[in-house]
């Protein structure tokens, strides 16, 4: 089995996060989103991921090291295919065209989930949705009384279905998935000017391929902050408290469920729920809850809720809600 995890976007909806890090490394509990999504991934595929390709932008040999790392920890096989234009979804799958062959799984990369649900692998394409309260938001699928996939949704004016396509996709025949995708191109057949993976599955499902629907029992979604910090909420709470023992807390209280990681130093303040604080980072004299805060931080007399942190902030009496990047003072 194969996965491929296109992750070439700029990320503007979680800047200014994403002007030092691809926001698919964004930490998550300690972990990157990237990772926790393959790791999810592998639990529910009956097959062994065997090789997993990146579809990236230009971002550098210490993030493509990292991603290559991340498929070897999965006993998998890593490959760095690139997206030098954002010409659609359909595009960034196609940019991993050696890859699409045998079994396939597409994932993108700002979607986390839980399941407990075992792939369908004999099934021609699977396409894992969620049941949500506001369909018209969303892609949606369309169903027959045998369960099969009749039609691709885009943002429903009327109702027509509750299913949600929450961006993963399996295919049996990689091979089909990749030709379809080779004649949007060859053909120049754009959907707002960019190759669209819905035409394409639009063009294998007139040809008779079956599609079914898995749904996941949770969908989380890190397109923007408010999303992200809830998403760390969510996986909290599946994972329970993660205190490093190489991390100190001194005449604090840790309201779990909370993530700190090594090094971490919590003097005099209250931390949680919902609170990942990262490594090297220093706490003092403050009062914080469902946030995320990254490594290198040093933050002081602080009252904060529903924040997002980068690395190497220092922080100095700030209030409220707050979302700062890397590198900065705030005092």
């Amino acid at each position: 089995m194969k996965l491929i995890i296109p992750m070439a976007g700029m990320g503007k909806r979680m800047r200014p996060h994403t002007l030092t890090i691809p926001k698919p490394l964004i930490p998550i509990a300690g972990v990157p989103i990237v990772q926790r999504l393959a790791e999810e991934i592998t639990k529910v595929s009956k097959s062994k991921i065997d090789e997993i390709g990146f579809i990236i932008g230009d971002f550098g040999k210490e993030v493509e090291d990292r991603l290559l790392q991340i498929a070897e920890n999965l006993g998998a096989k890593g490959i760095i295919y690139y997206q030098k234009e954002a010409l659609g979804t359909g595009h960034a799958i196609y940019c991993a065209e050696p890859s699409l062959t045998g079994k396939v799984i597409v994932a993108f990369a700002d979607t986390l989930f839980k399941a407990d649900f075992n792939l369908d692998e004999e099934t021609s394409s699977v396409i894992w949705t969620k049941q949500v309260d506001n369909p018209e938001a969303f892609g949606v699928v369309k169903k027959d009384l045998n369960g099969y996939i009749t039609d691709f949704v885009e943002k429903p004016d009327t109702f027509v279905s509750d299913e949600a396509i929450i961006g993963i996709y399996y295919f049996k025949e990689g091979e089909i998935l990749r030709d379809e995708l080779k004649y949007l191109i060859d053909n120049e057949i754009r959907g707002n000017n960019e190759y669209q993976l819905t035409d394409a599955l639009e063009n294998m499902k007139n040809k008779n391929i079956k599609f079914k629907s898995s749904t996941v029992n949770e969908w989380l979604d890190c397109g923007n902050k408010d999303a992200t910090v809830h998403t760390n909420q969510r996986i909290l709470h599946h994972e329970g408290n993660k205190i490093s023992e190489k991390s100190e807390q001194n005449y604090s209280v840790i309201i779990e469920p909370c993530f700190v990681d090594d090094d971490a130093i919590i003097n005099n303040s209250v931390v949680g729920p919902y609170v990942s604080v990262g490594k090297n980072t220093l706490i003092k004299n403050s009062v914080i809850s469902n946030s995320i805060i990254q490594n290198n931080c040093d933050i002081t007399e602080a009252v904060f809720s529903n924040s997002m942190i980068g690395n190497n902030v220092l922080i100095n009496k700030p209030k409220d809600d707050l979302s700062i990047g890397d590198y900065n003072i705030i005092k």
